[in-house]
Order: C-alpha cells, then structure tokens, then sequence
C-alpha cells in the first residue's frame, strides 16, 4: 500500500455537512479526498481516475447507493465503504454481498471511519500480492500446504473447519456475510445448512484459543456474519 499522502479517494455523498465532515478528517489524515454529490458524477470520477479507495452513501438523489455499487462491481475492484443512515441489517447484507467491503451506519466516529479505511486499503493490498501464506497474530496459514499452524504448532481442522476459516483468511478484515460463509463452505445446499455455520464457527474458536466474548481473531457481526481480524 502506498503511503496516505497518495492514497486517493472518491467520496459520493450528498449532504454538505458529512462532505465537510469528511474532507477535515480525511485531509487532516493526508489522504487526497475528491468529492462527488451524486452517483452519476461518483461513477464518472471513478471511471476517468480510479482511486484507490470510495466512500460510498447510500441515500444519493439520483440513484440508491446500492445500484451504484453494482455497477461499480461490474467493472472496478476498488474497495467500497458505504456510509448510510439506514441501519437494518438487510441493507448492510445487500451492501456487502453486492462487494461493498465494509459498512458505517451514520453516525459514526472519524477513529472509525480511519480504522475501517486502514483495515480495507490493508485487504486490497493482500489480495493483489496473491499470496499463499497468511499471518494473523499467532495463527499462520499456508494454502498452499493446508496447514494451520499456532505459534509453530500444526492445528487439526476437519476439513468443514478448514474450509470455513480459509474462507475467512481471504477475506481477512471483512465482514463476510452468513450467506457468502454457507455458500462457500457448503456449496449450492448452503440454506440447508444454516444451523451449521454457528457450530463450526464454535469449533473453530474452539482450536484457536479464541473467545467469543473477547475475540482474537473471529469477530461476530450480529445478524450479518463474521469478519476475521486483519
């Protein structure tokens, strides 16, 4: 990742106050904002400068946030916060499972806005590099050996178990949705095993020592998911 002073970003967002809002914490934080007040002037920034970064609000006059992000998955994987009043967990799922990579309900802090911009330009960086070694805490793992490791040490996961948590590890300081885990971990069936996801998900805090009540590592997203600590 670039240092801030480089790191462009393209915030589509409506209302004058969180525009100003917005450009003192984020020029303040060296980051270059550029901002648009409607989704068709958003999408024409994106296109004609890509930025490495968009703050995306829902509630746009001339089209809903969440057509935006469908287009903008049509052809960009830049990653995507939305910013929104609406705090429904439906709107958070639809947001995520169209490839938005994180969610802020307004209002919200600017020492969160900043943490999810770091965790998301940190996500981005380790999925272009591909690599198949991944280092969280203690934990280790490496794809291409399917190995698990804790500080040194192999952990045994069934296969479910190794297959939820490396779904996880991909997609390490996201929210990954219930539907995403079950349809990757348990393919076109997935509905079928709904009651499942919370039982391996058990299992495997279980193995790594992590506390739901005070999480490591696999953090609960109520009513969403699950996001695995970058």
């Amino acid at each position: 990742m670039s240092d801030t002073a480089q790191t462009s970003i393209v915030v589509i967002e409506d209302e004058p106050e969180i525009r100003k809002f917005l450009k003192a914490i984020l020029t303040s934080h060296d980051y270059n904002p550029t901002f648009a007040e409607t989704a068709k002037e958003g999408i024409k920034l994106i296109s004609a400068h890509p930025p490495e970064i968009i703050i995306l609000d829902l509630g746009l006059p001339d089209m809903d946030g969440i057509d935006v992000i469908k287009n903008l998955r049509e052809w960009s994987t830049v990653p995507i916060i939305v910013l929104s009043a609406r705090g429904q967990e439906k709107d958070k799922v639809t947001a995520l499972e169209l490839g938005a990579d994180d969610y802020l309900t307004k209002p919200f802090s600017s020492a969160e806005l900043l943490a999810r911009l770091k965790v998301a330009l940190r996500h981005a960086q380790n999925h272009s590099q591909q690599s198949s070694v991944f280092e969280i805490g203690d934990i280790k793992v490496d794809l291409e050996r399917r190995q698990v490791l804790m500080k040194g040490q192999e952990i045994h996961l069934t296969p479910t178990e190794y297959k939820l948590f490396t779904t996880l590890v991909k997609h390490a300081g996201k929210v990954v949705t219930h539907t995403q885990l079950l349809k990757e971990v348990w393919g076109k069936n997935s509905n079928e095993n709904s009651h499942y996801l919370r039982i391996y998900t058990q299992h495997l805090r279980q193995k790594l020592g992590d506390n739901p009540m005070q999480p490591k590592y696999i953090f609960t997203e109520a009513g969403i998911g699950y996001r695995l600590k970058l």
